[in-house]
């Protein structure tokens, strides 16, 4: 019988109280629990990044990757966790999955989740922290660059999240 834990944390800004075995993936809590689907369980060892999703150890922190498929949901004790369910919708859909359909950045969509929760976060810290025009497409790489696609290749990820950043004001400086 596996020990069973008491977590409370927060999922796309909705308090999570629950007890959970030590060893529960968050994949599988956010599936099964909590009926979020889109975020994605491809190789299950942490390699592909399909699984990204954002939390953040206090409310006030900088949101970090944390790869769902191999972290237990026993360690999220006053995390704050978001799944790309908390980015937009089918109707309203952010600014980075409107760039992503815009530029025909996919094909299955299967990786798509993980781009997009890294490209939240890569417009995060340009926000805090603007780069250079000639910074840029080192600072995409280094957001997105061990993200696995196995359709479309990468150049048009690397084009959407381009064409986001650029119209924003303020996150690339002159």
């Amino acid at each position: 019988m596996t020990d069973l834990v008491k977590v409370q944390f927060h999922v796309n800004g909705r308090p999570v109280k629950a007890d959970v075995p030590t060893d529960l993936p968050l994949i599988d809590f956010l599936r099964e629990e909590l009926g979020l689907s889109g975020t994605r369980l491809c190789c299950g060892i942490g390699v592909c990044k399909a699984c990204t999703v954002a939390a953040r150890r206090v409310p006030t922190s900088q949101a970090q990757p944390m790869l769902a498929c191999s972290t237990p949901v026993a360690l999220l004790q006053g995390q704050s966790i978001t799944t790309v369910e908390g980015t937009g919708s089918m109707e309203k859909p952010s600014a980075i999955q409107q760039a992503f359909l815009d530029h025909f950045a996919f094909q299955c969509g299967y990786c798509t989740p993980g781009f997009v929760m890294a490209t939240e976060m890569l417009i995060e810290r340009l926000r805090a922290r603007p780069v250079r025009p000639d910074q840029l497409d080192a600072a995409i790489e280094d957001a997105v660059g061990q993200h696995v696609c196995r359709c479309t290749g990468y150049a048009r990820y690397h084009q959407a999240i381009r064409a986001v950043v650029m119209a924003e004001k303020g996150l690339v400086t002159a």
